[in-house]
């Protein structure tokens, strides 16, 4: 079942960039690319050799490996539904936290290995989004912890574990929280524009001007299981609340994120950068509502 699990996971990943594309295109009335053209990009990526410029170093070489890898890592840990996930430990709300965080920590070396001020300008932007997102992830997580008393997401989201009714309202308003860390951390608009080659207004696709080949298909494929990753934790929370099982949680999180996505990317233009700030700030918020919500059913306060 743990197999299964990993190759629903792998399946999610991989269907989010079609439905996002072909959302976007009906929306815009064109026709738009076939649904599975991003594979196809993948597939002519990773035919490629790479070309590296003679001011990098072995670090420049290595990140894409170690950011794949910590994507790869912190996928196995979360459950697709009612099925365990492949790792599964007390404390792996956090671990997975922290193990996204040395992938995005090596590409930001990476970008400042290159001596480029545009990446450079990039990465410093990545840290700071990144530092001001994580709280509302670990705010996220713990609101999941603390309405099951569990530090693993298999067993938070184990059938055998019970929900309370009462606790609906925070499961999907943390559901909500997640799908807003996914536009954040896979830099989707409003945050970021994934289309764009205007290096002035690039936060992450400006860190990897310099990558080709097999190194940029790698980074491309840690995007797509990063953004599975967290669209399944949303999922998860959501089949949470009504029922838990793979077969809803798995295609909920295509529909969630590929159809919010591709309708937000169709309907509003990217923030200005100042803006991004109060942004993910939001978020935060919003995720502190969740945790304090829950914190006071455990209380058994009355919130009316």
């Amino acid at each position: 079942m743990s197999a299964f699990n990993t190759l629903l996971l792998f399946i999610v990943a991989l269907a989010i960039p079609g439905v996002i594309n072909r959302t976007r295109a009906r929306l815009a009335g064109r026709r738009g690319i076939r649904f599975a053209q991003h594979l196809y990009d993948l597939r002519l990526h990773m035919r490629k050799g790479a070309v590296y410029s003679t001011t990098t170093t072995a670090l420049f070489r290595t990140a894409p490996s170690v950011y794949l890898g910590a994507a790869l890592v912190s996928a196995l840990m979360i459950p697709v539904g009612n099925l365990p996930p492949l790792l599964a430990f007390d404390g792996d709300v956090v671990c997975m936290a922290y193990v996204l965080a040395l992938g995005r920590f090596a590409l930001i070396l990476a970008a400042w290995d290159t001596g480029s001020s545009f990446e450079g300008m990039g990465a410093s932007r990545e840290a700071l989004y990144g530092a001001l997102v994580e709280p509302a992830l670990l705010l996220a997580a713990g609101t999941l912890a603390l309405t099951t008393g569990c530090t693993s997401f298999a067993r938070i989201f184990d059938p055998a574990t019970l929900h309370d009714s009462q606790y609906i309202i925070v499961l999907l308003l943390t559901a909500y929280v997640l799908l807003k860390i996914v536009i954040t951390e896979s830099g989707r608009i409003p945050v970021d524009d994934p289309r764009t080659h205007l290096e002035l207004t690039m936060i992450h696709e400006v860190m990897c001007l310099d990558y080709c080949g097999v190194d940029l298909a790698m980074i491309q494929l840690a995007g797509w299981i990063k953004t599975a990753l967290f669209a399944l934790l949303a999922a998860d929370a959501t089949a949470t609340a009504f029922c838990l099982r793979w077969w809803v949680a798995a295609p909920l999180a295509v529909l969630l994120t590929g159809l919010s996505v591709g309708i937000v990317e169709s309907t509003r233009a990217r923030n200005k950068l100042s803006r991004n700030t109060t942004f993910i700030l939001t978020i935060t918020a919003l995720a502190a509502l969740a945790f304090f919500t829950g914190y006071l059913l455990q209380l058994n306060i009355p919130l009316a």
